[in-house]
Order: C-alpha cells, then structure tokens, then sequence
C-alpha cells in the first residue's frame, strides 16, 4: 500500500467529521430526485460497503446545523434505516464548504450533473461478464439492483442469448468458466 501524504492539500475532503444525524438538515432547493430502485440500491451500498463518499455540507451557524449541498439521499438512508444507523452511531460524514446560497445552489447543480449516467453497453458488459464468471441472474439482479426485466435487456444487449440460440433451453447453463473447470475436474 503506497504511503499517505503527510502533507495533504487543503480539500474539503481532508477534514470529514462525523456528525449526529440530528445535526444534518436537507436544503430547500435540490432538484434531484432518485427513483424508488436507485433508492434501494444505494441503500444496499451503504449496508455492503460503508458511507465511501462524505455528504457535503454548509455550516449553518443560526441554526447550529450542518446544511446538506450534496448528498441527500445518502442522508435520507440513514434517517429512514435504524440498521444503517447502527453501523455508525447515528452518524453521518460530512465535510463543509463555505460558500454563500448562490454558490452552494451551483454546487448542488454540479455535484448532480457530474455523475453522469451509466451507459447501457458499459453496463451490459458487467453483467455479461458476471453472467460468464457463473454468478446466477437472481445474485445479479440484487446486487447491481436490477430487475428481472432490466437483467433481460441487458442480456439482448451484449448478444449473450445468441451465444445460446442454437442451445436447447435449460434453466440452467455452463458459462465459459464453468465448462474449463468441469473439463479440468474430468481430464484429472
């Protein structure tokens, strides 16, 4: 593992504080919205992999609260979910920015806008290759959050069925990792 900087530049980041959930308070301005399913899915994401990304805050000094400018929905998981609660203590990590309202409205804008947006073939990619790695569709479908359907899509997408077309149909099936290992158990 390469050795931390002793030194790191002055970034928000370099200063995350763990704050009470009580503390916290949504804006009023964020037009973002996530879908029910994305809604899962992060949830998910924090209950495998922990809070990766600190939620950006302004200090309110009025109102002895930190103001989120992003991040909202990682708050919301927690405020709506004991458990993932639990995993912190009741709370969340922040880091602050010190901007007035206009700048803090551009960031939220920005830090939305730069996510961006998976691309279908990037994401049928994945699952083709976690459908040839032997991982079954209902393991898919919950840990990338998809449903049944959307796994079917992508599917057609990367040309995974036709790799089958003249294949009689089965519940199940080899992939190319589990025809090499079953060829390897038999020539021993």
């Amino acid at each position: 593992m390469p050795q931390q900087q002793t030194n790191p530049p002055k970034h928000p980041v370099s200063d995350v504080r763990w704050v009470p959930i009580d503390d916290v308070q949504q804006n009023d301005y964020n037009p973002n919205v996530v879908a029910p399913n994305e809604l899962r899915l992060l949830y998910l994401s924090i209950m495998s992999d922990g809070y990766t990304q600190p939620i950006v805050t302004y200090y309110d000094d009025f109102k002895e609260k930190y103001i989120i400018v992003d991040g909202f929905h990682r708050y919301l998981v927690m405020k709506y979910h004991e458990e993932v609660q639990k995993t912190t203590d009741g709370r969340l990590p922040v880091v602050v920015i010190d901007k007035d309202i206009n700048e803090r409205m551009a960031s939220t804008i920005r830090h939305n806008r730069a996510r961006g947006k998976h691309q279908i073939k990037g994401m049928a990619n994945i699952v083709f290759a976690m459908l040839d790695n032997g991982i079954a569709d209902s393991n898919i479908c919950q840990v990338l959050g998809l449903e049944a359907d959307e796994l079917i899509r992508l599917k057609y997408v990367t040309g995974f069925a036709k790799l089958f077309e003249k294949t009689k149909y089965r519940k199940s099936w080899e992939t190319r990792r589990q025809i090499k290992l079953r060829r390897d158990y038999d020539g021993k």
